[in-house]
């Protein structure tokens, strides 16, 4: 008698994979960052603590920051229509909208219902998605969730976009100058230059209180700086782990007899709250490896004069001084290629919370050339407290032409550099001027807002009234002049894009045009 092998409950046979759409994930990327920031260095002078507290210990330079005139729902207008224009894509190719936040405004109503404002002028209301909220984490599995969708039975041919974004703030004290503000949108669908690699994440899940926000009428949150960097770490080695395993059983399927270590990655990306724990958290991958390697060679090589530590136990070195200084410097190569780059945002920027590893792989985008991303692996970890945590992989497609997906994707994101040194620096005064103003305002109704329009980016959204329902009403600042854009529809001059087929190819993304200059909404009356 011949006996079927056991399957896992919800595998699918081999021949069925063939039916997947092929190489789903990101096609296109927008970052937005506040108009404004100021320097780590004079932030420590004015706090009163010792220098390089927060350049040198935290891996800080600028902090980006937003007045009371920006929230969420301004945040992630402004990075949708962005990608929509620069894209040229029409608002009709658009099948399913993800929003990962944790800024969140209303208990109940989601961010992405006041996106599908955006939507309105191209009659196209079948759509789906809405929030997802876990701390950091939420902008991953709002990523996931549209990945999936595309893979599932549920698509119908169009593309997913998923925006991550939020407004980062703190209480006066030490936890303050890891603040930040931005947002990231993605466009998802097949064929894309960055494919996830089906089958390889590795998560973990625990509960923990290391950083919550249980206080509904403040923007603080509740922290416990050890604890959060314990878990972030202890995450990170779970996550590895079972990525580790997975990779290593699919690579035996192939006839491949060889352990995943950090060398099987071209980039490596962290989700950031400072860069000083990103640079931490490569050496502790390094750690790992050492310390699953059967017989490391300790006379040379990346694992060299690193013996003293072959016993230690990796849950009794979340603190441990000794180990952490010896594997940052043996790990110093690998940050400087594999990692380093990716803090590009998160240096001159800040923490954005659910974005944060997506600025970080946008910057990584920014700066290298298509040729050099060509095949290479990139490996992604997303970290939120509470807590939740993935470690997945994406493959950069081998096409590296000019005119590719990869190039289109790669000068879309170019001007990263000059767009943050576009912006305003102000002094430390201004800016705890700007956190007191949002303190006392948050939530409050029949609100008109007192910052500056004049100093945001154009074809910003920014907010310009919340009503004695707290219904609230955004104009975008023009994309041509100072002027903010008057109310009603303008026709856009790209040409419509029809919705693809289930059964055929995602159309290409057709090179970027000028676009709408937009409309003022709201997010209750029209």
């Amino acid at each position: 008698m011949i006996v079927s092998p056991i399957r896992m409950p919800g595998s699918l046979p081999a021949v069925c994979e063939a039916a997947w759409p092929k190489d789903v994930g990101i096609i296109a990327m927008e970052v937005y960052f506040p108009s404004q920031y100021v320097e780590q260095a004079e932030l420590e002078e004015f706090d009163g603590v010792g220098a390089g507290k927060y350049t040198v210990g935290l891996g800080q330079a600028r902090m980006g920051f937003c007045s009371d005139r920006e929230d969420i729902g301004s945040l992630c207008l402004t990075v949708v229509q962005r990608l929509m224009e620069r894209s040229g894509l029409s608002y009709e190719s658009v099948g399913r909208l993800e929003v990962g936040t944790e800024t969140i405004i209303d208990k109940s109503k989601s961010t992405k219902t006041v996106l599908m404002q955006l939507f309105e002028e191209s009659g196209n209301t079948d759509v789906e998605g809405v929030d997802t909220t876990n701390a950091c984490y939420g902008g991953t599995a709002a990523l996931f969730n549209a990945v999936n969708w595309v893979e599932s039975s549920s698509w119908d041919g169009r593309y997913a976009l998923v925006v991550a974004g939020d407004i980062a703030v703190y209480a006066t004290g030490s936890a303050r100058p890891t603040g930040g503000a931005g947002a990231v949108a993605m466009l998802v669908g097949p064929n894309a230059p960055l494919a996830f690699e089906r089958g390889l994440r590795g998560t973990h899940m625990q509960h923990a209180y290391d950083f919550y926000k249980p206080d509904m009428v403040s923007e603080y949150p509740v922290v416990d700086g050890k604890l959060s960097i314990q878990c972030y770490l202890s995450a990170l080695d779970r996550c590895y782990s079972v990525y580790r395993n997975k990779i290593h059983a699919q690579w035996q399927r192939e006839g491949l007899d060889k352990r995943c270590s950090l060398e099987d990655f071209g980039f490596m990306v962290f989700h950031s709250p400072y860069c000083k724990l990103v640079q931490k958290s490569l050496a502790r991958l390094m750690l790992n490896d050492f310390l699953c390697h059967h017989s490391p060679d300790t006379q040379s090589g990346p694992f060299s004069g690193l013996e003293a530590f072959r016993d230690v136990k990796i849950e009794d070195t979340y603190f441990d001084r000794d180990v952490e200084k010896a594997f940052m410097k043996a790990s110093s190569e690998a940050f400087e290629s594999k990692t380093k780059a990716s803090l590009l945002i998160s240096n001159q920027n800040g923490n954005m919370y659910t974005p944060s590893v997506y600025g970080c792989l946008a910057s990584v985008l920014a700066q290298h050339t298509p040729q050099q991303l060509a095949g290479q692996r990139i490996g992604v970890f997303s970290y939120g407290s509470g807590f939740a945590a993935t470690l997945y992989s994406i493959k950069v497609t081998q096409d590296a032409t000019p005119g590719s997906a990869l190039d289109k994707l790669v000068s879309s994101l170019c001007d990263l550099q000059a767009r943050l040194d576009s912006r305003k620096k102000v002094s430390p005064d201004v800016f705890a001027q700007n956190m007191k103003l949002r303190e006392e305002t948050h939530h409050l109704a029949n609100y008109i807002p007192q910052g500056s329009v004049e100093e945001l980016f154009p074809g910003t959204w920014y907010l310009t009234r919340v009503d004695e329902k707290h219904r609230r009403q955004y104009v975008r600042r023009s994309m041509n002049d100072d002027r903010p854009l008057e109310a009603g529809l303008i026709t856009s001059c790209i040409t419509a894009e029809h919705i693809p087929s289930p059964l055929k190819k995602m159309p290409r993304i057709p090179a970027a045009t000028a676009g709408p200059e937009g409309l003022v909404i709201s997010n209750g009356d029209h």
